[in-house]
């Protein structure tokens, strides 16, 4: 049986200090962006939505209320069904999915900007990021994936932020401050035809081999290094029993196939929508 989260003031007084530590880091690159966004009128995920350039038509595209970030609609005499490989900017209502580019679209590259903007959507901007935050917290306590923080609403809330943290550094590694440095591209872009193993291959592939700003293909930085980066962050809040090397590898194993499988949900999702949750 797992001993019991000691909790004396001594060590409250640590976490404390430790979560604001790493919310102040964590959050600083969105309060940067705010920041920035105030001396440019022009929002970077707005002009990303209205400056697409579509394989078919090189000229620009209106932009959409329901896609995600620089989620720009084909031409329509090239699309047959105006939903089919269109995406949103959630999955089910709970997922940040603002990172999925439609089916058949090549949108301008990011700037640095943007790509900070993107991962600030995707994190602490909207609300799916907490409340998605919320259901992995509570698997984790359901699994009792960390014994070691407890369970009960004290045990939960500690769940709570480290996932939360989690989520926020480990997108900004992947989303913005990776592929600011090796320039590349963090979104997804969906495939959207082919057969069910095709577009499952594809989509693993995603996580291992990405596009660059220039147009070109690159193996994945951003998602392996980035993975890899968060996953040693985390040394710094969770209990000794969660650190150290061989922790550390475990988490990013982690991370690497929750990457995979999240692709998968975004390579799958429109059709999903279409044919199972009949959405147009």
């Amino acid at each position: 049986m797992a001993k019991p989260y000691p909790i004396c003031k001594k060590q409250l007084t640590k976490q404390i200090t430790e979560v604001v530590f790493v919310l102040f880091i964590l959050f600083l690159p969105t309060i940067v962006w705010s920041e920035a966004k105030k001396t440019d009128q022009t929002d970077p995920l707005e002009y990303a939505q209205q400056s697409p350039t579509s394989h078919n038509n090189p000229g620009p595209a209106p932009p959409s209320d329901s896609g995600a970030v620089s989620l720009p609609d084909p031409a329509p005499q090239d699309k047959k069904d105006n939903s089919q490989g269109k995406q949103t900017k959630r999955m089910f209502g709970v997922v940040p999915n603002f990172a999925a580019v439609n089916a058949d679209t090549q949108p301008p590259p990011l700037s640095t900007r943007e790509k900070f903007s993107l991962a600030a959507h995707d994190s602490v901007v909207d609300y799916s990021s907490f409340t998605w935050t919320g259901i992995l917290a509570a698997q984790a306590m359901v699994l009792n994936s960390n014994p070691e923080l407890g369970s009960g609403i004290v045990g939960y809330g500690r769940h709570y932020w480290r996932t939360f943290t989690d989520g926020v550094s480990g997108t900004f590694f992947t989303e913005a401050i990776v592929p600011a440095i090796t320039h590349e591209d963090p979104r997804y872009y969906t495939l959207g035809r082919g057969g069910f193993l095709r577009r499952t291959g594809y989509a693993i592939s995603r996580s291992f081999v990405t596009k660059t700003d220039s147009g070109g293909t690159s193996f994945n930085f951003s998602e392996v290094v980035g993975n890899g980066l968060e996953a040693g962050l985390s040394n710094a809040y969770y209990p000794p029993q969660e650190r150290g090397l061989s922790q550390t590898t475990v988490n990013w194993g982690t991370q690497m196939e929750s990457a995979v499988l999240n692709h998968i949900f975004q390579e799958f999702w429109p059709d999903i929508r279409r044919k199972l949750l009949r959405q147009k």
